[in-house]
């Protein structure tokens, strides 16, 4: 039985290893928090949810595969969480059982048998579960699930089980057979089917046979009695092994169908979070990497809306065919924050979820990768220079065509000039060799020169300052301008509202 919840043609993987740049995606995008959201106390959860949103689906066919499984857990949350909470009881309660596993093949029988006991029983409420919602649920991943317990585990199905569980059980002794072979010794041990109802006195006298070819070994007879052990123990230990073997597969199914379930109850315990702060969501359309695609509609930080008391401003962006996506504008105005929200809901769009935004439509992105600004090395081994330029070593080391990189700040921790020059030729390699670059600065000589790129694949962006001083946290098309309000900045610190004339202009 395979559960096939996240792929259509294969289990989820809950043993892949995260990506590389997995550390700095969840530094920099605030992943702690989303998923903190997600899993809801529950570690499953976490982990399953954090695997998905780390290793991003390539394959549009795969995320609305998702996509529409999601739309029936967000339809039938009761059902879904049900199920999951049936394979998790399930998994528990065979902890629970008692094991001496590997010490005598009769105990690792009897608690396989225990074990097979306690599968066959969920398994019938699995199944009552399936007929319930078989008909309810529309999208390819839930109804191929559900169709399949229904066909698999029939009636007849659970008859024979039990028939057979209850024949190991052994009630009317072993009946084990076996051959003699060099010197005597025992060979072809064979476990045989037990013996049936219990017989009638006089047919048992009849049917005694030629009792020159029976014996008793005598209660005295210790050794006699070892041996007698021993050969029940042989014959045991064959059918001990296969009923572990078959347990162990239905406690796999039960692991699996956990694990799968677990990404759409956390996706249900983060949409029911945002829809209690009254926030929208929206099942994203993705494109082909080729298509360059970018077009959004309310698009928030979801980290942050999961975290101010106060409202987040969303943004629409339309960015079709551009490779670079600069952002400028005055401090404390969004751009950061218009950032991290982009590549959340890249992350999001590609690990089959619903996104922050009323509407969203972007291309599939090779890999998802981080650029922003640390602080100072406390140890003082290296320069802030030095390390940012080491940091996009290991990105450009990684990075491929049609890959996504968010940067933020980079090359600003030197002169203008010199963080221009470094910044315009790495960026410009970048989007050359296809990797489609969102870059917030404050360096202006930078973004005038990326700016005035005349290919025009580049779209200038800045975060909305109002004559007053307001910030509005809105961002929107506009070219850099050659100031960071330095008055701003003065009146915050000073308190004054008339600063020397020159700070109006200070170059950012």
């Amino acid at each position: 039985m395979k559960v096939r919840l996240l792929h259509p043609d294969r289990d989820f993987d809950r043993s892949s290893a995260p990506p590389a740049q997995a550390p700095d995606l969840a530094e920099d995008l605030g992943l702690a928090v989303l998923l903190g959201t997600m899993a809801a106390g529950d570690a499953v959860i976490r982990t399953v949810a954090e695997q998905a949103l780390l290793a991003s689906l390539h394959d549009c066919d795969v995320i609305l595969y998702r996509q529409q499984a999601l739309d029936d857990a967000v339809k039938h949350p009761d059902a879904v969480r049900a199920l999951y909470d049936l394979a998790v009881e399930t998994l528990q309660e065979e902890k629970k059982i008692w094991s001496w596993h590997g010490y005598t093949p009769e105990m690792n029988l009897h608690h396989a048998l225990n074990v097979l006991q306690l599968l066959t029983r969920k398994l019938r409420i699995l199944r009552q579960r399936a007929s319930e919602n078989a008909e309810r649920f529309s999208s390819p991943a839930f109804r191929r699930l559900f169709a399949m317990l229904l066909e698999e585990l029939d009636d007849r199905y659970f008859g024979e089980i039990e028939e057979q569980l209850e024949r190991l059980r052994f009630r009317r002794g072993v009946l084990v057979s076996e051959g003699l072979g060099r010197g005597s010794s025992g060979v072809g041990v064979v476990l045989r089917r037990p013996l049936g109802a219990r017989r009638g006195w006089l047919r048992h006298v009849r049917e005694r046979g030629d009792p020159r070819l029976k014996f008793e070994i005598s209660p005295q007879d210790d050794g006699g009695h070892a041996a007698l052990d021993e050969l029940r123990a042989r014959g045991i230990n064959l059918v001990a092994n296969a009923l572990s073997q078959s347990s162990d597969h239905v406690l796999s199914f039960f692991t699996q169908l956990r694990a799968e379930l677990a990404f759409y109850v956390g996706c249900l315990n983060l949409h029911a979070e945002l829809e209690r702060r009254r926030y929208p969501t929206s099942l994203p359309a993705p494109h082909q990497a080729s298509a360059r695609i970018l077009a959004v509609a309310g698009l928030y930080d979801v980290v942050l809306a999961l975290t101010m008391p106060t409202r987040v401003v969303a943004n629409d962006l339309t960015a079709d065919g551009k490779g670079l996506l600069l952002i400028t504008g005055a401090n404390r105005g969004g751009k950061s924050t218009f950032l991290r929200s982009l590549g959340l809901a890249q992350l999001m769009m590609q690990a089959g979820m619903f996104v922050p935004a009323t509407s969203f439509s972007g291309d599939i992105a090779s890999g998802v990768f981080t650029h922003f600004m640390r602080e100072e090395d406390e140890t003082m081994t290296r320069g802030k220079l030095d390390e940012e330029l080491d940091r996009m070593s290991r990105v450009v080391d990684l990075i491929g065509p049609r890959a996504l990189l968010l940067c933020n700040e980079s090359f600003g921790s030197t002169n203008e000039w010199e963080g221009a020059d470094i910044g315009e030729q790495v960026v410009r390699a970048l989007t050359d060799a296809g990797v489609r670059v969102v870059l917030v600065t404050h360096v202006y000589e930078l973004a005038r020169r990326l700016s005035g790129d005349s290919t025009d694949g580049v779209l200038s962006l800045r975060a909305e300052r109002l004559p007053d001083g307001t910030r509005t946290f809105k961002v929107r098309e506009a070219t850099p301008l050659p100031t960071s309000f330095g008055n701003d900045i003065y009146e915050a610190v000073f308190g004054c509202v008339n600063p020397p004339a020159e700070a109006e202009g200070t170059p950012v």
